[in-house]
Formats: C-alpha cells, structure tokens, sequence
C-alpha cells in the first residue's frame, strides 16, 4: 500500500498470483487479469509523475482522479486477497477423517464458488476502471499535470534578513558554531590553515539559515570575499554557480563578465580559479542531497588559506557527508518564552517577568522549542488577552488556520520536508497520525504495522523488519520524527516522537487523502464517514460502541488502532472484514473481553495486545492464516492456544513474562522475531532448548532459561548454531515459578562451545549472554569474527589484559556489559584506540580507574576489590596534554569498595573521570559491607565532588549495596 498509488504496488504482482495454474481460471478471466496488470502498471507511472509536484502546482481535476484509482485499487485488493483466503483455506491437523471429508466437499465448492465471484469482480473492476479513464479524457484537456500558478515567495527568504540584535537564543549557538570553525591553531597563521567544512543540521523551522546568516555576518569581514548562497529541494546547480559568482565579486560578474555562456564545467572552472589563493567564507544554505553536494563542492578549491564552508541542511547523510556536524537545539524553556513574549508585546516584553508561566507552558510545550512555530504561534495570540489565550491554544492547529499567512509559511516550509520524501515513507509517515500527541510511538511494533499494511515493499536479499528499519532511520535522518532512547537502554533507539507541527501537517494530509480517522474524545462518533474509512484511531478516550450508531459497519476498515482508551463495549470484530491491523493496545476493558470472532478476520496480518488486560486468547485464532505479528507483553497471558503451531506464516511473537514456552514452538518456522521467557517446567524448557533449532529464520531471540545443566547446555549450543541469520541473542536466567519477579543466578558453564562447532555469524549486532558464567573469554568474541557487534554482555571469570585488548577493538561496539572476577590492566589505553566508539560502559562487579602515567599516557583498570589494587595515585599533569580514551563515552557504571578502598589507602577524587570528555552518566554501586557510615558518606561526598569538577557536570547516580552490614556508630 502506498499513499501515492494506492494498493497498486501490490496488485501487480498478486494478479500474476491469480494467473498461476494453480488457481485454474477460464481463459476469459485470465486474459482480462492481463489487461488489468497493464493497465495498473500505466497508472502507476503516472501517479508517481503526480506525487512529485506540490498540492498547489497540481489541477484539481488530476487530484480527483488519482483519488479514483487509489479507491479501486484498495477495493481490487480486498476482492483478491477474499479469494486468496477462500481458495487456500487448509483444514486443522486435528481433525478427524469423517470431518475431513465434509470439509473438503465444502472446500471445493467454496473455491468453485469463489472463481465465479472473482471472474464477475475482475469484469466490474475492469468497468469501474475503463469509467475513471473516460472521466478523466472527457474532462480534462490533453495531458494537464501541473496548473499554472503565480510565482511564490520561498517562505525561508526572511531568515536571511532577520535583524540579529532581535533574534533569541541566537548567541550560544553562534558562539558555538564560531567555535567550531576557528582555526586549530592560535597563531593567527592561516596560510597553512586547510579549508574546513561545518555542517548545520536540525528540522525545518529551527532556525539553520538565521543562524549560518548571523556567523556569516559576524565573520565575513575577516576574510578575502565571501557568498551566502541558497540551493534548495530542486536545485538549478548552473545558477548555483553564477550565484555565488555574483556574491564574491557582483561588479566584474554583472557588468564585465557574460557568465550565459558558460556550461557548468566552465562555471566550476571559473570558480576554482578565482578562489585558488584566496581566503573565502561562503555558506551553502538548504542543501538537500548529497548528490547536490558533491557536484557543488566541486568547485569550492581546497588551498591553505584558511578559508572556511558552512553548509545547512535537514539531512543526516548530507551533514556527514559535508564534514564537521552542528547539531541545532531548540530553543530552552526561557529563552522559547523570551521569543513569544517579545513577537506578543515588543518592548513591553521585558516587564512581563511576573506573568504566569501557566499561562504561557501549554502553548510553549505545542511549539517545542522551534523558533518557526514559536513566532507563528505569538502572531496568532498577538491583541488577544492573556485569558483567551488557553482557548486559542485548545482550537489550534497549525494545519486549520490556511487563510492566516504567517501558518500558511510556516506549513509550507514544513511541507518541503514532507513532498520530499519518496513515495513509500510519506505513507508510513502519515501512519504515524494514528498515535496520540506527545506519545512515544515503540519503534518495533510501528514496523510490523508498516509490514502488516503493505508499506515495507519487498527487496531481494534483505528482510521486511531489516527493510522498515532502513524506513524509520531514514525518517530520524530527515529529521521528520525525533528518536527516543529508553532510560533503561541508554543509546539504544527504540522509538520516536513526531513534533506537533508535524503531526498538524501530516494530519491534515491524512485527512485531505482520506487515509485515516482519529476519533479523540474531541470528536462525535456521528460524524464518522463509516463508508469510507480504511484507518480508524481512537486516542485517549472512553469507547462504547452503539449498536445503532451510523458506523457499525466498517467493511474498508485496514487498521483499526485503540490506545490508552478505556473501552466499556467494544465494537463487534465482525464488523472489520477485511481488516489488516487489530491493535488494542495501552487500554483498559471495564468489563472482561475474550476477542469473539476473531477467527472470522481472516486478512488480519498484525494482533497488538500491549498492556491490556486481555487474559486469554481463542483458540479460533489459528483461522488467521496471514497472520504476521502477535505482541502478548503486559497482557498477563499465561497460555497460548496450541492452534497458533498452524499459523505459517508468523514472523513475530512477542509473550508476556508470565507466558509459558509452548512445547510446539518449533513448528513456526516462519519465526523471525522470538521473545518468550517462561517454561512451564523443567522438560518443557529442555524441549524449548531443543526446538530453537528448528526457527533458522531467527533474526531476534530474547528467551528465558530456568534450567541449565550440562545436557541442555549442550543442547543449548546445537540449536544456536542453526541460527545463521540471527542478529539479536539474549538469553536471560529466570526462576522457574509464574509468580518469582527476582532473577536467579547466573549458571557456570560447563561446555566448552568451542570444542562443540559453535560460531556466530558475522552480521550479529547484539550478544547478551549474562544468563551463563564462562571460566574465559570465547574465542570467537573479537573483531574478525564479529565486525558488526555493538551490544555486548558476557560475564567471565578469568580475563587479562588481552582479552580485555580484544573487546576494546571491536570496531562497532557502543555497549558494554562485563561483569568478571578477574583484575585486569590496559596500560596505555590510547595507544592502541580501545574503545572507540563505546558509549556505554558497566562493570558491575569491578571498581575503575583511568590513570594517568609519567609519560602522560593513560591506563585503564578494573580491579575486583580482592587482588592487590591495581590504582595509583593522580599525578599532576606537567603542563602535557593527556590523550583522548574512550571519545564518546558517555555513561559509566561501576562498583565502588567503601572499606577495601580505606584499607587500600585509595582515593575517590583519583578515578580520573575527567579523561572522558564525552561523559553524561555515572551510576556508582556502593559496597557498604564492613564500612561505618561517615565511610560510606565520605565516599560518596567524594564521587559527587568528582562529578561536580568534570567540565561536563555529568549526573551522578550512587545506588548503595549491602546497607544492612555496615558498622553503625555505638551512639546508633
């Protein structure tokens, strides 16, 4: 499915289905199915011609009849895949042979009976299509694409002429940026200074050109010439060229100099030859590919003059690929209430410091600190009083208010972002409308939603998850969603908020394209067009479904999306037939509900339960023949019916914790996304252990062991070697009982996986092995063996330097987990690039040190609170730079020894936390155990004084351990 061509990317190859012998259609039929494939693929040609203009550059005729063809290609889908479910129903393996035999009868005469109706829908839908086309010849003239408009004004054109004494915020940033562009020595010799190159990124309306412009202002005077040159979506790269041209010296190529005649290689010819000994500053504003990048830079000579280039754009690839990144913040809570007060009341702004913040934080929070919406927003309230302002905010979106011109730009200048975009991520980009404001949108289930809906188109040689994760980065790289990193797995994306002027824009989109319903407690059931509704969404509200009510029947219904609803009467499952996406998910039934009828939505490809309480699932869901995705976590289900062993086509189950391993997991050998953690009891965890062999299409495990001894770590190793494909291993130890929420202890590895064959495969990304304790490191942990290894938990006994060595050269490795008994050194931790783009780091059994050595070197040490102690005591730097260790660490997690550390004569303040530069998080474990109070609080006085003079001030978390055996005082 795509919002630019409807269901048609998927028709052509599904009618190619119906023409297989299998299917055993009359001539007839399938010579109008060839017809049918030619004419869709026509229409697909010219559908993607029309998703390439803007709405305003296009015919309101054109728009009509691209809304007819998206319409009849849903309605060919439905009427193909009702087939498709008729002709290829399979019987339960459980049933006996006198039922058998009256199923099969019925089933050849469902399929006679489903040919006939497929034969009469194809000749209607042929009709129906052959009537779009007429309508189309009759009423438009020619081939009319694109209307003719009036020239508009690019929106972003008064950034470049903002007066900066008036901008807020402005001066950090500009400092900051200055910062990066100053020459890396401090002796003014630019001669010797190589050109550099600064990329501004951040999302359309944050203020990118206003601020290139202001340091563009600020520098230019102190170089030879300079350009400020805007490039744009569609760029004409000759004029470009001429642009900057005029820029550098407008009275020679104005007056003096026929630039016209000049092809693009000239231009770059000329440019190179006036900049090749000068000291210039230009800014290339607004580029967009990095395609237009590279033929621009082309012409920008590199020579030894100091000479510096700014570039902005709201692409992550173009920024790296330009050089340096400046990522642009929105503006802070004061300095984004600064901004509104000054647009409302001018000079009077400064004298509002008593007005309520109340007043002002709604509308704040709905600007998210971006200038853009921020001044749209003030324009709005501008001459209104205070007191309405609430109520303004309330009737707001940006999207609704087109008649005042300030919005007008400000969509505009977002809808660039979005018209930018290929064809199948605006569609998975609107499906985002689905979800409330404000929310965290879970990235894994959004994908298989995409995947359930059709969106995640087919790519030999790579999977559908893999694919939809290529769309979601995209979408972060693009800066049209903004990621979210999970506390608890800080670094690691696991979902996305969408802005709210976004989500007014693509909302609006949505609803001109009919592409879904939001239903919010704002809106009346009423006003719902039942008839045409393919996405339904209710969002933060009460459900009761009225059996007189207009939309009962929902017979289009795809996606049907319930989340953070409490449901008193849910509407009949029946009344979805042809529904796609069944999720229920973050809701509350007043009332006990058992999904009746589920079995009877036989094209539903997704069933997401997160956190609900739905206790049990029917056994008539293994009817659901397509079915792709079952999210069971936070529901509570203990069980699973053992009918879902005949579903084929399975690709991801998420259990609950409280759900017991079924002893058929086996037979879903479709299983790429497997997360299950409870054994009903000891042989159905052996059984488990066995059966993992059978999924070799395992991308992601997360499972749960409650027994492990030799036999079955054996077993263990056998089975994980079949999965070849595997790129997500964590196997975690849980305690055998439903109710037990404490994690056992790890069990000590008895097998030696070498000797039994075993290697992972090179593309693994992530290896949580915490569960099993290994006397030494395996060999097959290190560089060669896994390249693309960025997540890593392993707890070994016995470690030393090399092994240590080894870890810290995984050229991907962003997390590390390494609990270990050993203490182990790395004397000069710089030498060699460990750990270069670590940003995570916990040793949660292990105190830490970063030295610094006599000759300036650094060392790194781990000590376990036992051995000889490894630390020494912090030397004074002598004047000497240290080198940088670990660059983009920015979250350290250790244990920290109260008493063995007094006895030791150790030091707090010498942890050497000021080497890494990066930091942001320290979480201490504090050993209590033998120290006496005022100890413990020294201790810790100490870390935070530690925290305090580190130039990043990163937080300190102190989490004390062992309380109960500390040496009170004897007044205590």
């Amino acid at each position: 499915m795509d919002l630019v061509t409807g269901a048609i990317n998927n028709l052509v190859p599904k009618l190619g289905e119906l023409l297989k012998e299998e299917y055993k259609l009359q001539k007839g039929v399938r010579k109008r199915v060839v017809c049918l494939q030619i004419e869709l693929e026509s229409m697909s040609i010219v559908l993607h011609k029309v998703a390439q203009l803007m709405p305003d550059q296009l015919d309101e005729q054109v728009k009509a009849w691209a809304r007819e063809v998206r319409k009849v290609s849903y309605d060919m889908e439905d009427i193909i895949d009702t087939f498709l479910v008729c002709v290829e129903r399979h019987e339960p393996a459980t049933m006996d042979r006198f039922k058998c035999l009256l199923e099969k009868m019925a089933k050849l005469f469902n399929k006679t009976k489903a040919r006939h109706k497929i034969a009469t829908a194809i000749k209607d839908i042929k009709k129906q299509l052959q009537e779009v086309a007429d309508r189309r010849g009759r009423y438009m003239v020619g081939d009319i694409i694109a209307k003719s408009t009036v020239t508009i004004v690019d929106p972003r054109l008064s950034a470049l002429y903002n007066d900066v004494t008036k901008l807020v915020g402005i001066n950090k940033a500009s400092d900051d940026l200055i910062s990066m562009l100053s020459p890396q020595c401090d002796d003014g010799a630019y001669m010797m200074d190589k050109v550099k190159k600064v990329s501004i990124l951040g999302p359309g309306g944050l203020g990118k050109t206003t601020l290139a412009k202001a340091v563009y202002e600020k520098l230019k005077i102190g170089f030879g010439c300079g350009a400020f040159v805007p490039v744009g979506r569609n760029p004409d790269i000759k004029k470009v060229f001429k642009d900057i041209l005029i820029d550098l010296d407008k009275q020679h190529y104005t007056t003096c100099f026929n630039m016209m005649i000049l092809d693009e290689r000239q231009l770059i010819d000329e440019l190179r030859g006036f900049l090749k000994n000068k000291r210039y500053f230009i800014v290339i504003d607004d580029i967009w590919e990095t395609q237009s990048w590279e033929t621009i830079k082309l012409a920008l000579i590199e020579n030894n003059c100091g000479s510096r280039i700014v570039i902005t754009t709201r692409k992550f690839r173009v920024a790296t690929e330009a050089g340096e990144v400046y990522n642009i913040n929105p503006l802070s809570d004061d300095e984004s209430r600064k901004l509104l007060y000054s647009r409302i009341f001018g000079i009077e702004a400064d004298c509002l410091g008593n007005l309520p913040d109340k007043v002002s934080d709604k509308v704040l929070k709905r600007c998210g600190g971006v200038p853009l919406a921020i001044i749209t927003m003030a324009n709005l309230l501008v001459g209104k009083p205070i007191e309405e302002w609430p109520e303004v905010h309330n009737s707001i979106a940006f999207s609704s208010h087109k008649d005042n011109h300030h919005i007008e730009s400000t969509m505009r200048i977002l809808s660039f972002s979005y018209y930018d975009l290929p064809s199948h991520l605006k569609t998975c980009l609107l499906y985002l409308s689905m979800f409330p404001d404000d929310s965290v949108i879970s990235k894994d289930p959004l994908i298989w939603k995409w995947i359930a809906e059709g969106f995640v188109r087919k790519e030999k040689g790579i999977g559908l998850f893999e694919l939809g994760e290529q769309y979601f980065n995209e979408l972060i790289n693009r800066s049209m969603i903004q990621a979210v990193e999970l506390e608890e797995q800080e670094g690691i994306v696991q979902g996305c908020r969408v802005h709210d002027m976004v989500l007014d824009l693509i909302r609006s989109l949505s609803h001109e394209e009919n592409f879904l319903c939001i239903l919010d407690g704002l809106d009346r059931e009423e006003t719902l067009p039942q008839s045409s509704v393919r996405r339904l969404s209710h969002q933060n509200r009460t459900v009761e479904h009225n059996p007189q009510a207009r939309n009962t029947g929902m017979p289009q219904l795809r996606s049907f999306v319930t989340c953070y609803c409490a449901i008193g009467k849910m509407i009949p499952l029946l009344s979805f037939r042809v529904l796609r996406v069944l999720a229920i998910e973050y809701c509350e039934f007043k009332e006990g509900y058992q999904l009746e009828h589920l079995g009877n939505l036989v094209h539903l490809r997704y069933l997401g339960l997160i956190e609900t309480n739905i206790r049990v699932l029917p056994k008539e869901i293994g009817h659901l023949r397509f079915l792709q995705t079952l999210l069971l976590n936070g529901t509570g289900i203990e069980e699973l019916p053992s009918s879902l062993r005949l579903l084929p086509q399975l690709m991801c189950l998420h259990a609950d914790w409280k759900t017991r391993t079924p002893n058929w997991i086996g037979m879903l050998t479709s299983l790429e996304d497997l997360r299950i953690y409870r054994g009903a009891n000891d042989r159905s965890a052996r059984r488990f252990v066995k059966e993992l062999g059978s999924l070799t299409g395992l991308q992601v495990l997360r499972a749960g062991i409650a027994v492990l001894d030799e036999d079955m770590e054996r077993d263990l190793v056998k089975s994980l070697c079949n999965l070849r494909k595997i790129q997500y291993l964590q196997l975690e130890i849980i305690l055998p009982g439903i109710d037990d929420t404490v994690d056992a202890s790890p069990w000590m590895s008895k097998v030696s996986w070498e000797a039994e064959g075993f290697v992972l495969p090179r593309h693994l990304r992530c290896l949580l092995l915490g569960c099993i304790v290994f006397s030494s490191l395996l060999s097959w942990i290190n560089p060669s063996c896994l390249p693309n290894l960025s997540k890593l938990c392993v707890h070994v006994v016995d470690m030393n330097e090399q092994d240590l060595k080894v870890i810290g050269t995984m050229p991907e490795l962003h997390d590390l987990l390494l609990p270990t008994s050993s203490t182990v050194t790395i004397s000069n931790i710089a030498e060699g690039g460990y750990f270069k783009k670590l940003r995570s780091c916990s040793m949660l059994s292990s105190m830490v040190q970063f030295l610094r050595n006599e000759d300036s070197s650094i060392s790194f040490h781990m000590w376990n609170g036992e051995d000889a102690m490894p630390f020494g005591t912090k030397k004074d730097g002598e004047g000497s730079v240290a080198p940088s260790i670990m660059p983009c660490l920015e979250f350290l997690e250790f244990f920290f020894f109260v008493q063995t550390m007094k006895y030791c004569n150790g030091y707090c303040s010498s942890i050497g936390l000021e080497y890494l530069t990066a930091l942001k998080k320290v979480t201490v474990r504090i050993g209590c155990q033998g120290a006496s109070v005022v100890e413990v609080e020294e201790a810790e006085a100490a870390l935070r004084h530690a925290a305090e003079v580190h130039p990043n001030h990163p937080t300190l978390e102190l989490i004390r351990h062992f309380e109960d055996k500390m040496i009170l005082a004897s007044d205590q």
